[in-house]
């Protein structure tokens, strides 16, 4: 695995240096590198044996230990016509995300390219391994108006394979897109699975300071003797006033009980998220989360009332260059079950503190 990545960083920066000679060619330079470091340290009060933190987190997971959250190297090509993206990542986050792919696709973050298929109007068709159409929070945290991501985010998909074709209009107010999917965050398809899922996104920017995102899922993450489909929506808006930053966002599902049947099981997730500017360096987020899932379609629990669980945190970030931040969180979740361990027992609280330093270059 090593010499696959040591490999992988020797081909971008074969490409920089490729980049670098066209740049000083006096030529428009179509190549660009960059990449992101993310370090953090967190304590969970529960003392986990193991040092994981609750199943339901994929990111920041490591409980008592200095850690790699993500860390990855993107070489770029953009062009009036073409387009393309190649990552290569390492870190918890791809630890716990990447899980079922196989070899060297765990450690791909992002690898697609794209052709603009119209002269005269913006449309594209890209396919490979791409960012999640759903979702206002990725796995890049620096991006992002806290420092860990919202239930919401955690279990809903953070990448997707597939091929998708965008449309964004003239004044770039509208984005519309359609994508087939080989599943849900899934590189390689389930086997068994015969049935290829697919989304939408509709997006709405009628100003710099406002942005409505409606994004859907159909599919299934089964094989075809055990097939469920899973029906996704995922709707939120982005509000920025001056020191202010509002995010409100609303994720519901549906699976069907049991194969060919019309019963479904349902689980959501509001989330309310509040960003405030103290002075061009220092800023304070505050968060209210719930996530439902009563039947365990996304996290089971054993327990008579499933998973029912609230979630809150503040957050002060020190942002000392633009493309740096220090990052210090308070996270609390509270269950009407008890599902959290400690010492233990099953409880139904569990309180943690996360520090973080992401660079981004």
């Amino acid at each position: 695995m090593m010499k696959r990545l040591l490999a992988a960083v020797f081909m971008l920066c074969s490409l920089g240096n490729f980049a670098q000679d066209i740049k000083e060619a006096g030529k428009p330079n179509p190549f660009t590198i960059s990449g992101y470091v993310e370090a953090y340290y967190g304590y969970d009060f529960n003392k986990p044996a193991d040092n994981n933190r609750p199943a339901f987190i994929y990111s920041h997971n490591r409980h008592n230990e200095f850690n790699l959250n993500l860390g990855f190297l993107r070489g770029s090509f953009n062009s009036e016509r073409v387009r393309a993206n190649l990552a290569f990542a390492a870190g918890t986050y791809i630890n716990a995300n990447y899980a079922a792919e196989p070899g060297v696709l765990k450690n791909i973050f992002e690898a697609n390219t794209g052709i603009k298929i119209s002269k005269k109007k913006n449309l594209w068709i890209d396919a490979g391994i791409l960012p999640s159409h759903i979702g206002f929070e990725s796995a890049v945290g620096k991006d992002c108006f806290t420092l860990t991501r919202s239930m919401l985010a955690e279990n809903s998909p953070y990448y997707e394979a597939g091929a998708k074709i965008t449309y964004t209009t003239d004044n770039n107010k509208w984005i519309l897109s359609g994508l087939a999917l080989n599943g849900w965050q899934r590189i390689k398809r389930v086997s068994g699975n015969s049935l290829m899922s697919f989304g939408t996104q509709v997006q709405y920017k009628p100003n710099t300071s406002i942005v409505f995102n409606y994004s859907t899922f159909i599919g299934t993450d089964k094989p075809d003797s055990a097939r469920l489909m899973r029906y996704f929506h995922n709707i939120y808006g982005i509000l920025s006033m001056g020191k202010l930053g509002i995010i409100a966002g609303l994720d519901l599902g549906q699976e069907q009980v049991a194969r060919g049947s019309s019963d479904l099981n349902t689980w959501y997730s509001p989330v309310l998220i509040l960003k405030y500017s103290l002075s061009g360096k220092w800023i304070l987020a505050a968060r209210i989360e719930y996530f439902q899932d009563a039947d365990g379609v996304i996290i089971a629990t054993g327990t008579v009332n499933g998973f029912k669980t609230t979630g809150f945190s503040l957050n002060l970030d020190y942002m000392p260059v633009n493309n740096a931040v220090v990052r210090l969180e308070a996270k609390s979740f509270t269950s009407k079950d008890d599902i959290f361990e400690k010492n233990g027992q099953l409880n139904t609280g569990n309180t943690a503190v996360t520090a973080s330093i992401a660079v981004s270059f």
